[in-house]
């Protein structure tokens, strides 16, 4: 069954701080396999104009993805999540993520569509700092595949 369209626009409340720490970038950054030196390294960080040290781009989507949560577990919605792969994601930054960072995140459901039985939702996450700077913008799409006829 089709995703209800008057969903489209529906912004859920900001999640809780998330801080960001030294290690988690550290860890984030030798999983992906990115070697920069302002991820680990505080002074090489700060000879680029940072404050701290800064997170690879793709780092912010494990934040971003839980707070996609409130609307992928909305029961009104109604998606089956079972049946969900990712569909894309991509990000529009104000500055780097840093270390020491709380970010907060707030989604919006952008686009419902129907394709050939499968359910598209495209949430866009507006991610902002304790002081409510803008830091970057991630929009993720959900695939939810058609059930299988028996």
């Amino acid at each position: 069954m089709a995703l209800d369209q008057s969903f489209v626009g529906r912004t859920y409340p900001p999640t809780p701080a998330y801080e960001v720490g030294r290690e988690k970038i550290r860890e984030f950054a030798e999983a992906v396999g990115d070697t920069g030196a302002a991820y680990v390294d505080p002074e090489a960080a700060k000879a680029l104009g940072h404050p701290d040290v800064i997170a690879p781009p793709t780092f912010v989507f494990s934040i971003t993805f839980r707070a996609a949560g409130q609307v992928i577990q909305d029961p009104q919605l109604g998606l089956d999540y079972s049946r969900v792969v990712h569909g894309d994601q991509k990000f529009a930054y104000t500055r780097p993520v840093r270390a020491g960072d709380r970010l907060t995140v707030t989604s919006t459901i952008e686009a419902i569509k129907s394709m050939a039985g499968n359910d598209i939702v495209d949430i866009r996450g507006e991610v902002h700092d304790e002081s409510g700077e803008h830091v970057v913008t991630a929009w993720t799409k959900l695939v939810a595949r058609a059930a299988e006829e028996a």
